[in-house]
């Protein structure tokens, strides 16, 4: 059980816990809900042992493995195969050793262990999580350096994943995800056979991967059984019940008050009055549940409704380079009343898509027309780091109005979700999430006809994104959406596009079979899709993919010989005149232990044969 105990965090003079108590049973799954900058990542560094609590404890089973996603990406030139697997410490370890092991009975305990962690199918295991965060069979022989950042964190979070440890800590896991892989997330996390504890701002993951709440507001944890739903309907009837108590509590006070003030000069009453003194002084007020107001979002009209289409596309190809057009014959129309999403995995060209729309790419071939002074604002996640850090929301709205009077910007400012001092809030020391809500505002200044949004939810909290979502709803324009929220879907788009198979194609469904869909898809065998770190590139040609058959088939070279060397130690042990009498479980662990290497020698075998006949294809 994980044991929190009258715990104080204080950081940078901030009481960020104040003396709470909550226990987490194994195996629970638990989804960790507050605030940006409640203190739920310094949680996360105290129960690490990262950091020092003020006061209190916690307290862990002993042997407790704990797991987190790494601070940095993986890279260099080791396979994302190889990244994931050396994540089981214990297996690699043992595999190391059995390489140079020459002890009979040592060779059989390394083995025997091997066993009992089920290390054998470790491989086909790491791979179905990269498959299910996104990579290809062949992505994952790949080396890491191959990749870009955000990919490379999907690596890590497929390590960490892989590692099973018996207490997983995953800290927004969602924001290096696309739609398919955080669908994919939902149902491992789902499944998980120890204990997790995730922070989430993601609705359906909440709703879906865990069976408790833990809230972290005003500096007290709370533990809610059940789903996000659960979680607040319950503190809706908590609200409900402290504001009667409330209620009954300030009734009482008066009674006691009106006593007091009637018969405390009498001195026939005084000892009564004086035992209702001491009643008030012993009646602690009870502290309601304060819901904080969040921030409203609103995007400005645009000045004039365009008659429709606003853009229509007509049999385009578009991409970096004309040889080879990341989509191709690619025709829709957008109406100025559209709440479009896009559907599709990271590298399918949803970015391509939406800076063609955004005028930000031109065609190679076909039409593209836009009604006359669209106006078009673009909002992508990387445009954080474009902020003037020295420059404060003022500063940031100053520039966009020129010579307007002062309490005009400041009103503006204020507009936009930055009033009072937080206007003269540098933006370097602005939160993620009210950079978000800047950059929003900006983006949308001037009343755009149509708004893009990529992945606008990354830095906002679960009721910045409800109002996120209410903007959308009344903002007048086209919204063309590209998120991993489903909630924001659901809540928003009336069309759903889906960019597969280098076209862009409306998808009937609803998203309930779109995750179906994506499920089977990423638990069967992978497609050909390719990573690289200048995303959205096409497939490599014919001579780099003989490289990667060339490379498999040296892998599997390699696997060929060292499942052998471990099944000729293994006949090394058994040959001993006295291990079936001596230790008849360990001569069947071993006896075990044989028949999963001989499996592993028979499908690396195959993966030989297969690689070599592709590339005899290949270079024929």
């Amino acid at each position: 059980m994980l044991s929190i105990t009258d715990l104080s965090i204080r950081l940078a003079g901030r009481l960020l816990i104040d003396q709470s108590s909550v226990q987490i049973t194994p195996g629970s799954r638990v989804g960790m809900v507050g605030r940006n900058g409640t203190g739920k990542s310094t949680l996360f560094k105290v129960i690490r042992g990262e950091l020092a609590a003020e006061h209190g404890t916690v307290t862990l089973p002993p042997r407790w493995r704990i797991g987190s996603l790494a601070q940095e990406a993986p890279n260099g030139p080791e396979s994302l195969i190889s990244v994931v697997l050396k994540a089981d410490l214990e297996r690699d370890a043992l595999l190391h050793e059995a390489e140079s092991a020459t002890d009979p009975h040592r060779i059989a305990e390394i083995q025997t262990r091997l066993v009992d962690i089920d290390a054998h199918s470790a491989p086909a295991r790491a791979a179905a999580i990269l498959s299910g965060l996104g990579f290809s069979a062949a992505d994952q022989l790949r080396p890491c350096a191959e990749f870009s950042g955000g990919w490379r964190m999907r690596v890590a979070l497929a390590a960490t994943l892989f590692a099973a440890p018996d207490l997983l800590l995953l800290d927004e896991p969602t924001n290096y995800l696309d739609l398919e892989g955080t669908l994919w997330l939902e149902d491992h996390l789902a499944h998980y056979p120890r204990t997790v504890i995730v922070i989430s701002h993601d609705r359906d993951l909440l709703e879906s991967s865990v069976d408790q709440i833990l809230h972290l507001e005003r500096g007290k944890l709370t533990l809610y059984k059940g789903s996000y739903s659960a979680f607040e309907e319950q503190r809706a009837a908590r609200e409900l019940l402290d504001a009667k108590a409330i209620k009954r509590q300030e009734a009482e006070r008066a009674r006691l008050q009106a006593f007091v003030d009637r018969f405390k000069a009498k001195a026939s009453k005084a000892r009564q009055a004086q035992s209702r003194v001491k009643m008030l002084e012993r009646l602690k007020p009870i502290t309601a549940l304060v819901t904080e107001d969040v921030r409203e979002i609103s995007f400005p009209a645009p000045e004039k409704i365009l008659s429709p289409p606003i853009i229509a596309v007509d049999n385009a190809s578009v991409g970096y380079d004309p040889a080879t057009p990341v989509l191709n014959r690619v025709t829709l129309r957008i109406d100025n009343d559209d709440r479009i999403a896009l559907l599709g995995a990271n590298g399918n060209g949803k970015s391509t898509l939406v800076k063609l729309l955004a005028g930000r790419l031109a065609p190679f071939s076909g039409k593209v027309t836009r009604a006359d002074k669209l106006s078009i604002a673009y909002f992508a996640q990387h445009q954080l780091d474009e902020l003037n850090e020295d420059a404060s929301a003022y500063d940031h709205v100053r520039k966009l109005m020129g010579d307007a009077p002062e309490a005009k910007v400041r009103a503006r400012a204020g507009a936009i979700g930055f009033s009072g001092k937080a206007a003269d809030t540098k933006a370097g020391k602005l939160s993620g999430g009210e950079k978000a809500r800047l950059l929003l505002g900006l983006a949308t200044f001037f009343g755009p006809n149509m708004i893009i949004l990529d992945e606008p939810t990354n830095h906002l909290d679960i009721d910045s994104r409800a109002a996120l979502a209410e903007a959308i709803n009344e903002f007048p324009g086209a919204v063309i959406m590209v998120s991993h929220d489903r909630y924001l879907i659901e809540a928003c788009a009336d069309r759903l596009w889906i960019v597969v198979d280098r076209t862009v194609t409306n998808y009937d469904g609803d998203l309930d079979e779109y995750r179906r869909l994506v499920l089977s898809t990423r638990n069967a065998e992978p497609g050909p899709r390719e990573r690289s770190a200048t995303a959205e590139k096409p497939q490599r040609p014919k001579s780099d993919n003989r490289g990667s058959l060339k490379k498999r088939i040296a892998e599997a070279e390699a696997e060929i010989a060292r499942v052998s060397d471990i099944i000729a130690k293994i006949d090394t042990a058994l040959a001993l005149p006295d291990i079936f009498t001596r230790d008849p479980k360990q001569a069947a662990q071993l006896s075990k232990a044989r028949a999963n290497a001989a499996d592993a020698l028979a499908r690396a075998e195959e993966q030989w044969l297969e690689a070599s006949s592709q590339f005899d294809e290949a270079a024929g």
